[in-house]
């Protein structure tokens, strides 16, 4: 068999949108795992643990899913369309990740962490 560039960023593509969708799936299990094993803690503690896995695993799912688009749209097939449609994919999964890292973190993804010490001057 003979494999081109064009087939193997196929395959690529696809094994990175594979591997998006099984840390979206897989990750509310393992954080409902993890916070089985924290019962030690108050509900609102357990609950906060849960939202907060949840939306990491989401946003790392996200970020799997939009570099298999990329890979397939630019390189595999790069019309104006697929660009155009994979553009809009891009703006909507990014506004996804900020709007859940605000949720998660409670800051948006500019912003310095709160945990941070301040820079001395």
């Amino acid at each position: 068999m003979n494999y081109s560039f064009r087939d193997a960023m196929a395959v690529i593509g696809l094994a990175l949108d594979g591997l998006g969708v099984l840390v979206v799936a897989a990750g509310p299990l393992l954080a409902i795992l993890h916070v089985a094993g924290a019962r030690d803690q108050p509900f609102s503690e357990r609950y906060r643990l849960l939202r907060e896995d949840m939306g990491r695993a989401i946003l790392l799912g996200l970020e799997f899913l939009i570099a298999g688009d990329i890979i397939r749209s630019v390189v595999v097939d790069p019309t104006i369309l697929n660009v155009a449609v994979l553009g809009l994919i891009v703006l909507i999964r990014t506004f996804l990740s900020m709007t859940l890292q605000l949720e998660v973190e409670g800051r948006w993804p500019w912003q310095r962490s709160r945990t941070r010490a301040a820079p001395r001057e």
